[in-house]
């Protein structure tokens, strides 16, 4: 029994064979218990056992969730190649980095989007739209401080409300002669390809616009 270590043996040098037997016991429980890498071959039992040893969740829904990537599709696949829940967490954190500005950028693109659609709704068509456009930045500039007609114009509501102002003021259009007249649109496109208005800024020409967009949108 030389090879025997002392510990399984008795005083007088025989096997202590409870000893043995509950070290043996002690080392199989141990080895039930390790947690071994799993393979092609290995059941599903060893393999849930492996993804919860190193923190992967019992499902797809419990993993952290994210304002910004929050899919239950995306989710789906972080389970099912097996990512624990702080690989997870460490991925949100670094597609926020890189993907909010873009998202930011989408998000402003998409309310420039719909500004302008709301914009054309309340005008009537392109055309409209872009000729009041015109004539609402040239009485902007005019009668408004610069950063009010700034900050109004940040928004569809603060550019409707600069047009509303612009029809309560001087709702008759002036044209070169005496009489009164109602342009139409074609009428003051023309005249804005005039050089008065688009070069020299002729002040009471650039009036004449105005008062002309004005009149047709009242």
């Amino acid at each position: 029994m030389e090879n025997i270590p002392e510990k399984f043996l008795n005083k007088d040098g025989t096997l202590n064979s409870d000893a043995l037997i509950k070290s043996y016991s002690e080392l199989e429980k141990k080895i039930g218990n390790m947690i071994t890498v799993p393979d092609e071959k290995s059941d599903e039992e060893a393999q849930n056992r492996f993804r919860r040893a190193i923190g992967v969740p019992e499902s797809a829904d419990d993993y952290p969730h994210n304002e910004l990537l929050d899919n239950e599709n995306v989710r789906q696949e972080f389970y099912k190649i097996g990512l624990t829940s702080s690989q997870v967490e460490k991925i949100y954190d670094i597609a926020e980095e890189f993907l909010s500005p873009i998202v930011s950028e989408i998000i402003s693109i998409h309310q420039e989007s719909n500004a302008i659609s709301e914009l054309k709704n309340f005008f009537g068509s392109d055309e409209k739209m872009r000729d009041a456009c015109i004539a609402i930045k040239s009485f902007g500039e005019k009668f408004l401080p610069a950063d009010a007609f700034n900050e109004l114009c940040a928004s569809p509501q603060g550019i409707q409300g600069i047009y509303k102002m612009m029809q309560s003021m001087e709702p008759s259009v002036e044209t070169g002669t005496s009489d009164t007249k109602k342009l139409t649109d074609a009428d003051l496109r023309n005249m804005m390809r005039d050089p008065k208005y688009w070069r020299d800024h002729d002040e009471e020409y650039v009036r004449k616009i105005e008062n002309g967009f004005k009149k047709l949108y009242s």
